[in-house]
């Protein structure tokens, strides 16, 4: 018979685990980081290579800063005229939904040459939720290869975002992709005045190098057993979003395994601060040991059917459960994400140096800034 740990000593436990900063006044340092992106017909190879590669460059994030809080969000732009000018997906530290809305982004319209850029600029800067204060980070991509509309009588011009952007503290970088003069112009000016660097790179984004491992397919079995300790929770909207997530980590190995454990890599790399097997809320397990909810604050309806049915102390006993399990899985991934680490640095290491591309000056910047 299964040993049923008591609600006292299941709560002594759990207040010994590291609890989750409340507020955005927290010593705990943050790294925000926004991309700008021209979505129009030109630029399909640069966005299919930034779908494969947007793990490794959240992974950049982690390894030069390992405690920060991390928050990426995206705004696709077009013009006038198109399907939409402007989208925005808002900062988050949901990295899975935030991949999962940039997989649905297609490389359509445009027609005159110049772009949107100012508008989406102006959205990136003001009308994003960067945090205040403290210790953070803040860092903008933009990324296209057009020049903006300077004749929208609407718009807020970029130069008065820039100062706007200088103010809040926020870096702003410009990709160039291809060799238009008319735009290098513009996004060396952006550049300058953002604080950020001008980065030219290949009009379809470069040579994206996705490097195979012996340790993928040990990496995402791993990753699949701790997407198995996940207990959605709240609402059933959520629950379901929490689940689908759980199973993201399949379908991309499906199609591409050495991205599905870049995802699983991310996500060990993660769980050393804040114990997440998947990105955003609604994992108990995770919310738990944060200290981001508690067993007197749910109610019956937040539970999963199979909780539902349990006594509270079968309940606590399971969520123990869950923790013990994740973590000593968690400890064994951390092994041989060190090993895939070691070979993909070695490989790099022996392979000719290649032509600028869109992840490798990424991940080169977002290095270089975040320790300024």
């Amino acid at each position: 018979m299964p040993r049923i740990v008591t609600r006292t000593l299941f709560l002594a436990a759990l207040s010994a685990l590291p609890l989750a900063a409340p507020t955005a006044a927290s010593a705990k340092p943050a790294v925000e980081v926004a991309f700008v992106l021209d979505t129009t017909g030109s630029m399909g190879g640069l966005i299919e290579g930034a779908k494969r590669k947007i793990w490794s460059i959240a992974t950049a994030i982690v390894d030069s800063n390992p405690d920060a809080d991390i928050r990426m969000g995206l705004v696709a732009y077009r013009d006038i005229g198109d399907e939409y000018v402007t989208r925005k997906f808002e900062l988050t530290t949901d990295i899975q939904d935030l991949y999962a809305n940039l997989l649905e982004l297609k490389a359509r319209g445009g027609g005159d040459w110049p772009e949107s850029v100012n508008e989406a600029l102006d959205m990136a800067v003001n009308k994003m939720k960067w945090t205040d204060g403290g210790d953070v980070r803040r860092i903008v991509f933009l990324v296209g290869d057009a020049p903006p509309h300077m004749d929208y009588a609407q718009d807020t011009k970029y130069p008065i975002t820039l100062k706007v952007a200088k103010q809040k503290d926020i870096i702003v970088n410009a990709v160039l992709a291809g060799n238009a003069q008319d735009t290098a112009r513009v996004w060396r000016d952006i550049a300058q005045n953002g604080n950020g660097r001008f980065i030219p790179i290949p009009q379809d984004g470069g040579e994206v190098v996705v490097i195979e491992t012996p340790y993928d397919e040990d990496i995402i079995i791993l990753q699949r057993e701790i997407n198995g300790t996940v207990i959605p929770y709240g609402p059933g909207s959520l629950q379901k979003r929490t689940e689908e997530k759980t199973r993201q980590l399949s379908q991309v190995a499906a199609a591409a395994p050495a991205q599905a454990s870049e995802m699983a890599s991310y996500l060990n790399k993660r769980a050393k601060v804040n114990s997440e097997a998947v990105t955003g809320d609604g994992d108990l397990v995770a919310d738990l040991k944060a200290g981001r909810t508690s067993f007197s604050a749910l109610k019956d309806d937040d539970l999963p059917a199979n909780m539902r049915a349990m006594k509270p102390a079968e309940r606590e006993a399971e969520v123990n459960k869950q923790m013990g399990q994740r973590k000593a899985l968690n400890d064994k991934l951390a092994a041989i994400v060190a090993k895939r680490d070691k070979y993909i640095a070695e490989h790099r290491e022996k392979a000719p140096p290649k032509a600028s591309s869109f992840d490798r000056v990424v991940e080169e910047t977002l290095k270089a800034q975040i320790k300024r």
